[in-house]
C-alpha cells in the first residue's frame, strides 16, 4: 500500500466497515472515487460469497476479485478483497 494512498470509508448494507483505497498516486477525483464505492456497497460486492467466483466448489476465505474501472478517461485495476477494494495502476 503505497503512503500517499486515499483511502474512502462506508458502511455495507449490513453496517460492515467497507472502504475503497485510492492506491494509484494520482488523487483520482473524489466524487468518482466515492460514486465507486456506493456501487460497490449498492451491489454487495463487499464480504463472503456462497460461491466462489469462478464456479467452483471451494471458497476462498482470503477472497479476492479483479476487474477495471475507468475515472476519468483513463482505466485502472479494481481489486476487491473482503471489506476493501483498490483502485491501482495496471
Amino acid at each position: 500500500m503505497r503512503a500517499d494512498a486515499v483511502h474512502f470509508a462506508g458502511n455495507t448494507k449490513r453496517g460492515k466497515p467497507c472502504e475503497l483505497v485510492d492506491n494509484t498516486g494520482r488523487a483520482l477525483a473524489v466524487n468518482e472515487c466515492e460514486e465507486i464505492l456506493a456501487s460497490l456497497i449498492e451491489n454487495e460486492a463487499f464480504g463472503f460469497r456462497s460461491l466462489s467466483a469462478n464456479g467452483g466448489e471451494t471458497i476462498s476465505l482470503e477472497r479476492r476479485e479483479s476487474t477495471h474501472v475507468q475515472v476519468g478517461d483513463d482505466l485502472y485495476r479494481l481489486i476487491v478483497f473482503r471489506y476493501q477494494a483498490r483502485i491501482e495502476n495496471f
